[in-house]
């Protein structure tokens, strides 16, 4: 069965996973501001270590593929791309929002009742989100959508939906007195979410080219110049 180690560096928690043929062997995260670059590694070697295999016993990676932090993307695709290309094995990249709402169907009581709503802070009144259904089929994809007491009217008109994430408490005021509108806390991106995904993707060989990759960062990356002093 395939050994995967799936790696989540959307978001200020760093976590890493390990399943095999699909079963849970073991965890491990840290939430520490800004520790992704410094302690990714670690938390790999530890999780193998502890679950007694080596990185040569792996068959896959599997990478949150975004959207979330530029950043942390941008760290966990090097690493997950690094690890790929120096074992000759492939590489999976799965979707941050949708690993989230799998992540909520597979504990929600009557899942098929609702619609699923992960929501990423994107700062300001601007989140990160999708819909999708209990099953995963994605009815609203992946987009920016700016915070206001219309956002997703149509959709809360005629469906149930759980929002989710750090993004969700921005929302929950707006659409207060709507009741198709429920929202959970607690909630954040995780290594073992991605991992859940990660063997079916695997199964349909639905890899990404190596040395070609990059995050599904969903927005252009805006730097500015600093000020010249006179």
């Amino acid at each position: 069965m395939a050994l995967i180690l799936s790696l989540e560096t959307s978001s200020p928690v760093c976590s890493v996973a390990l399943h095999q043929g699909g079963k849970l062997l073991g965890q491990s995260e840290l939430r520490l501001e800004k520790s992704h670059s410094s302690h990714l590694s670690i938390l790999v070697n530890q999780l193998l270590e502890n679950s007694q295999h080596t990185l040569s016993d792996l068959a896959a990676v599997a990478i949150s593929d975004g959207p979330g932090s530029y950043t942390g993307l941008r760290i966990g695709a090097a690493a997950a791309k690094g690890l790929c290309f120096a074992l000759n094995i492939p590489l999976l990249a799965i979707s941050t929002l949708q690993a989230m709402a799998s992540q909520v169907a597979a504990y929600t009581a009557g899942a098929d009742n609702f619609l699923f709503c992960p929501m990423l802070d994107a700062r300001r009144m601007e989140v990160y989100s999708a819909i999708y259904t209990a099953g995963g089929t994605e009815m609203l994809a992946p987009a920016p959508l700016i915070l206001e007491s219309d956002t997703l009217a149509e959709q809360l008109a005629h469906h149930r939906l759980l929002f989710f994430g750090n993004g969700a408490v921005k929302f929950q005021p707006l659409v207060a007195d709507q009741p198709n509108a429920g929202f959970l806390s607690g909630v954040e991106p995780s290594a073992i979410a991605v991992g859940a995904l990660a063997q079916a993707a695997f199964e349909r060989q639905d890899f990404r080219d190596v040395a070609y990759y990059e995050p599904f960062y969903l927005k252009e990356v805006y730097t500015t110049t600093p000020k010249v002093k006179n």
